[in-house]
């Protein structure tokens, strides 16, 4: 794989500081650490971004959560590792994720109004839509994630 641009965040700085403001707005807004951590890793899961994976698994650990938990992330309906909170934030993330498929179930959403606040449920979506900028932008310039000469080495 080999990167379309050189640079292509510095080519829209007023943009990619849009996005940063929105990402400080929602680190800010009281949803949990970890569940953007999970949100963010599910939703770059779906859209096959390998440097968002990369980034967020790793900022997942160094937040302290597990490497069960995010080797499980994939199949999380069938793990006991995840709260009833994040099974519906994982739910909501799939379904916006993928909303020209799902169409935003009334299901998916009465699980989130369960374990949301309405000013969570509108954060929440936020940060699905973010996410979901975010890995279109590093998809479609084909944005390479960071290697350890361990990992060089391997492959």
């Amino acid at each position: 794989m080999h990167p379309r641009l050189n640079d292509h965040i510095k080519l829209a700085p007023e943009g990619v500081k849009a996005m940063m403001a929105l990402e400080t707005s929602i680190a800010k807004s009281g949803l949990e650490e970890s569940l953007r951590h999970l949100v963010k890793l599910r939703a770059s899961q779906i859209n096959g971004c390998a440097f968002c994976i990369h980034m967020h698994t790793t900022d997942a650990r160094k937040h302290g959560d597990s490497e069960m938990r995010l080797y499980m992330l994939n199949a999380w309906r069938e793990s006991p590792l995840y709260s009833d909170r994040e099974r519906a934030a994982l739910a909501w993330t799939e379904a916006l994720t993928l909303v020209a498929q799902t169409g935003a179930p009334d299901a998916d959403y009465e699980l989130v109004k369960a374990q949301f606040s309405e000013a969570e449920q509108v954060q929440l979506t936020l940060l699905i839509g973010a996410i979901n900028v975010w890995n279109r932008l590093q998809v479609g310039f084909r944005a390479a994630h960071p290697v350890s000469e361990k990992d060089k080495a391997a492959a």
